[in-house]
């Protein structure tokens, strides 16, 4: 089907808005104007051309309302489109606003110095991640000094039951926040060694709580082997992962003294530094 231009349509057959979201005025708007955005975000190498019919077929929305969403993000420059082939890319406006969130986030700001002695320590790949919902996104990576690089970046987001930074923060999490999450997680196979099952997740959980540290045996991408802790913040609550990456045929033989020890140590050093910082709230950290 060849590409479909783009313009502003008055015509829109919006789904049902929940009662929820009628409590806010413009809820149901934008949290569609938000799942296109974070489409076109996602879309990668994906085979297909990126353009409104491919949105349309992605989101579920009608083609009026994906017009009226696309035209409304390019014109706040959050798209652009291509004039020829009127495909679809994240606009200069998003990535300006997403530099400046990523450059003044305090926890980042807080951490920085840990992860690169961590990074430096363990001659590994070093991950920042803070929750999302169901989901972890990275706002830190320092990559390996080895010539062979992962192919995670910052604002990746990744799944809580396949990686070490997920795992590690849910099994921090206490009962009342944790039980309702893993009643609606979506578990995806990623791998071979995914584990789909809400029982083994579980188990896995309660390891890690005793042990206070995580794993991700080639769950989330093959031949990555990943070891997770947890970030606290005020009152001792769960607000960040940090996770050290290594490649499966060089990983150490010793990886408690090489990878988790070291890890640890990073991680309590920056919650202290949450600590003695008042003005580090939960909320203004992210």
């Amino acid at each position: 089907m060849p590409p479909t231009p783009l313009s502003p349509s008055t015509t829109d057959t919006d789904a049902c808005v929940t009662p929820a979201q009628a409590q806010v005025a413009g809820t149901a708007s934008f949290s569609k104007f938000m799942h296109v955005l974070q489409l076109v975000a996602d879309w990668g190498e994906a085979a297909e051309t990126l353009n409104v019919t491919a949105l349309m077929r992605a989101s579920g929305y009608p083609r009026p309302t994906v017009h009226r969403i696309v035209a409304g993000l390019l014109a706040e420059r959050l798209l652009v489109e291509n004039p020829r082939t009127h495909t679809l890319a994240l606009g200069p406006r998003l990535i300006q606003l997403a530099s400046r969130s990523w450059g003044r986030s305090e926890l980042r700001l807080v951490a920085v110095d840990e992860l690169k002695r961590l990074r430096d320590l363990t001659g590994e790949t070093v991950h920042l991640a803070v929750p999302n919902g169901a989901s972890m996104v990275y706002i830190e990576k320092l990559e390996s000094p080895s010539a062979v690089r992962m192919s995670s970046r910052i604002g990746t987001s990744v799944s809580l039951h396949a990686t070490a930074v997920g795992k590690a923060y849910l099994a921090a999490l206490d009962a009342k926040s944790l039980e309702p999450l893993l009643r609606t997680l979506p578990l995806p196979r990623y791998t071979a060694n995914t584990s789909t099952d809400l029982g083994a997740l579980r188990a896995q959980l309660e390891v890690t709580r005793r042990r206070g540290w995580s794993v991700d045996s080639e769950e989330n991408e093959p031949g990555i082997f990943c070891f997770g802790a947890v970030v606290r913040g005020h009152h001792n609550v769960p607000v960040a992962a940090i996770s050290v990456s290594t490649l499966m045929f060089r990983q150490k033989d010793n990886p408690e003294q090489a990878y988790v020890a070291p890890l640890l140590e990073a991680c309590a050093a920056i919650s202290a530094r949450i600590a003695e910082t008042p003005s580090l709230s939960a909320a203004d950290m992210l």
